[in-house]
């Protein structure tokens, strides 16, 4: 059975890319700043009776105001003040 006595050669480090502007952070640090924050509102659990304020995207208020009839760990059946009952997840809903 022939051995091969040839060191490995090590691979050379990869060549960073150029930074857009001078001064900005490498590509290598901003992969390590955190997370966004959560949306605001759903670390509050819903029971019925709750105020809530509607959320749209981002977690913009989108002035719907309305009272919990029933709720579960993910979603609220919420009664309108303005129109009817509609089902919604949590994270789309800030108690008030």
């Amino acid at each position: 059975m022939p051995t091969n006595n040839k060191p490995i050669p090590k691979l050379q480090k990869a060549p960073q890319p150029p930074l857009p502007y001078p001064g900005a952070a490498p590509d290598s640090d901003r992969a390590q700043r955190p997370p966004l924050a959560q949306a605001p509102g759903t670390d509050e659990e819903l029971v019925p009776g709750d105020r809530v304020e509607g959320r749209g995207i981002f977690g913009k208020p989108n002035d719907e105001f309305g009272t919990v009839k029933q709720a579960n760990e993910e979603d609220a059946v919420v009664k309108w003040d303005d129109d009817g009952r509609k089902r919604l997840p949590q994270s789309q809903l800030k108690k008030v």
